[in-house]
Formats: structure tokens, sequence, C-alpha cells
């Protein structure tokens, strides 16, 4: 494993990014320039939070509609939960030092990583 910008190695990076969403996602994609482990991990993290928070937003706006939002505000606590494995899952791949690649997600992390 080798070194990062910060100093860590770079699968204490890439969990760091996972950790802290969409925040540590865009600074790692900023500040880490060569390490192309770390910026896909920076790239994925950034993607799949913007993602839930806009599963957030419909979920919010659905929960709003009378007996059918209650019922969908009830079982998003399930998906939450999801979210949470998916996202502790996610952090052991990138510690492992594999490039676990999300359907989907990872595409268009692919693309953010290039315009950074």
């Amino acid at each position: 494993m080798s070194e990062t910008k910060i100093g860590l190695s770079e699968n204490i990076t890439a969990v760091i990014a996972y950790f802290f969403g969409l925040i540590s996602g865009l600074i790692f994609l900023v500040i880490e320039k060569e390490n192309k482990f770390v910026r896909f991990h920076a790239a994925q993290s950034t993607v799949l939070t913007i993602a839930v928070i806009v599963l957030s937003v419909v979920i919010t706006i659905i929960a709003l509609i009378p007996i059918i939002g209650w019922i969908i505000a009830i079982l998003s606590m399930f998906v939450y939960l999801a979210v949470f494995v998916l996202w502790l899952f996610l952090m052991y791949k990138a510690f492992s030092g594999e490039m676990y690649r999300l359907p989907m997600i990872a595409d268009y992390a692919d693309k953010l990583e290039g315009m950074f």
C-alpha cells in the first residue's frame, strides 16, 4: 500500500472518504490527484451520498401523502438500514484494498473522477 498526500496509507484514506460521505469524498477528489484507488473511492462515496440525499428527498415528499406516505415512511426505515449496511460494506472493501464497484454508481463515479 502506498501513502497518500495526507500521509496515510491509501486504504485508510479510502475508508475516510466514505466515512464523511459527500464532504470527505469531495475533499479527497480535490487533494489526491495521483492515487487512483483513493480517487475512485472518493468519487464513489460522493455519488452514493448524492443518490441517498435524492432518495431521502423523494421519500420525504411521498411521506406527505396520507396513508400511502405513512406506509412508505415506515418502509423507508429498512431502506436507510440497507444504506447503512452498504456504507459499512464499502468501507470494509476499501480497507481491504479492493476497488468494489457499485452498479450504476461506479459509472457516475468514473465520470466525476475525470472532472477533478
